[in-house]
């Protein structure tokens, strides 16, 4: 079942006051806020290397390899890995990364 099916649900249960459904309700709040917490603790960990991978980014093209042998000690003590921080520049932060394909990518401030 799709989020906002569950979705529409728990808002007309809501909405009309179902109180036969009540039960129903707090399942399907459980169900849609199920990996609510374990999403935002990840995006809390991205935004905890957030400065520390943009500001190691220069005006040169360098690759996630490069990057990450400069930010190691400090990303590992956040939990992160090599894969994160190539996640976060792939997908996060389009606006302060330029991503310059090739085999490999590199990236630079942009």
């Amino acid at each position: 079942m799709k989020k906002a099916t569950l979705k529409t649900l728990v808002d007309y249960i809501v909405d009309n006051s179902v109180e036969e459904l009540s039960e129903v309700k707090d399942e399907l709040l459980a169900e849609l806020n199920k990996g609510a917490e374990a999403k935002e603790a990840k995006a809390n960990a991205y935004e905890s290397i957030h400065s520390l991978v943009v500001d190691n980014l220069t005006d040169e093209p360098q690759t996630c390899a490069d990057l990450f042998a400069e930010i190691e000690r400090e990303v590992t003590e956040k939990g992160m890995t090599r894969h994160n921080v190539q996640y976060a520049l792939n997908n996060l932060w389009q606006d302060e990364i330029e991503k310059i394909a090739g085999k490999p990518n590199t990236y630079r401030r942009a």
